[in-house]
């Protein structure tokens, strides 16, 4: 049996990591400037996170989330208090498009609405909600779409207000920074008329944080710059380091039912150690401060870069905007300087790096950058 053919993949083979660093089968050192998708949080095999995550696997391993799991408990507790949504309640289940997928359930289920407002080039997932995000609606669609879900421009206040002053809109779902939509921030007045607007019209306001959340924009969650506080939080990526985890936060508006959510890995014993050595390692390292510090160097740095036409982001959540293709630029940086990027479209290269990148690492990108450039 060969592999299914959908992604484009580097002759690489990858089979050490420590930090910001991995290595290949030859012994190659490469400097990991994406994470996986931004799922690295706090560096490659970190000792806390190998530790904690070892001991559960000699100790019980997995279980499902059928019996009492007071691991689930306590990561509800730290998350909450690291956050700052202390009051909100926790559930958690296994990605992105698991986590999107139950907010928008439960919006539902609280005003018997059924669409949604979301905004041109988001991205919520694979499955129910995935939006064109890179111009080809060929590669990503939506599915099941049957006119429930209506596209607005980003930070277009009158549209935004026009569609939800109809009444009918059960939830508007936004990034707080949009990830595969090119690194494109919502501005704080347009969010904060859109969580006005919500409560005006009974809209349910769902933040997904899965990408921008966790440390990665130099605050906890993105939408923690404009002051808003949604009704609906999802986060999955760095939750569990590399570890598949996701969860919802929900506001105490919401009341749980039996059986109106349920999962067969979420929450399982393995993955709430994943996230708990997580949560220590953020806490004792100052990820979050560190990930606002060495990102707003190095947004400053790059944008002294004339071939780059804009530089945008917050925290290590970084877009490199050119005026044309940068397919060539990340192969070169890849096979000639050894530096992982991500990609956003055709033209705008991605930064995502693990939140413990220091300072003698981004000018390490920066000087491998330049030379490619």
């Amino acid at each position: 049996m060969k592999l299914f053919d959908v992604y484009p993949l580097y002759n690489i083979n990858i089979v050490k990591g420590k930090g910001c660093k991995v290595w290949d089968e030859n012994g190659t050192e490469y400097l990991d400037l994406y994470g996986g998708h931004a799922v690295i949080s706090v560096g490659h095999a970190h000792p806390h996170y190998v530790e904690m995550i070892s001991n559960q696997v000699a100790t019980l391993g997995f279980y499902s989330n059928s019996v009492i799991n007071k691991l689930q408990q306590q990561v509800a507790e730290r998350l909450g208090k690291l956050s700052g949504y202390e009051d909100y309640s926790f559930f958690l289940i296994n990605s992105g498009a698991e986590a999107n997928e139950n907010a928008l359930k439960l919006a539902s289920f609280h005003n018997g609405r059924t669409k949604i407002v979301s905004f041109s080039k988001a991205f919520h997932g694979r499955t129910s909600l995935a939006v064109e995000a890179t111009n080809n609606p060929s590669i990503i669609a939506p599915i099941n779409n049957n006119n429930h879900v209506t596209y607005l421009p980003l930070n277009d206040i009158e549209a935004m207000k026009q569609e939800l002053a109809k009444g009918d809109i059960c939830a508007a779902i936004i990034e707080g920074i949009q990830g595969v939509g090119g690194i494109k921030i919502p501005t704080n007045e347009f969010m904060q008329e859109l969580r006005k607007a919500c409560t005006e019209t009974g809209t349910i306001l769902i933040l997904d944080e899965i990408q921008s959340g966790y440390g990665r924009s130099g605050k906890f969650f993105a939408h923690q710059y404009t002051g808003v506080r949604p009704d609906i939080i999802t986060v999955a990526k760095g939750i569990g380091n590399g570890f598949p985890m996701a969860g919802v936060l929900i506001s105490p508006m919401f009341t749980p039912v039996y059986g109106q959510l349920g999962t067969t890995f979420g929450g399982n014993h393995l993955a709430c150690a994943a996230a708990l050595a997580v949560i220590d390692i953020i806490e004792q390292e100052n990820l979050v401060e560190n990930a606002a510090k060495v990102g707003n160097y190095l947004l400053e740095e790059l944008k002294k870069f004339p071939q780059i036409k804009e530089v945008r982001g917050r925290g290590l959540m970084i877009g490199l905007e050119f005026d044309k293709p940068i397919k060539e630029l990340r192969s070169r940086l890849i096979y000639d300087e050894h530096v992982f990027t991500g990609a956003s479209g055709t033209n705008v290269l991605r930064l995502l790096p693990p939140l413990c990148l220091n300072r003698e690492e981004a000018d390490e990108f920066l000087a491998r950058f330049k030379k490619v450039l």
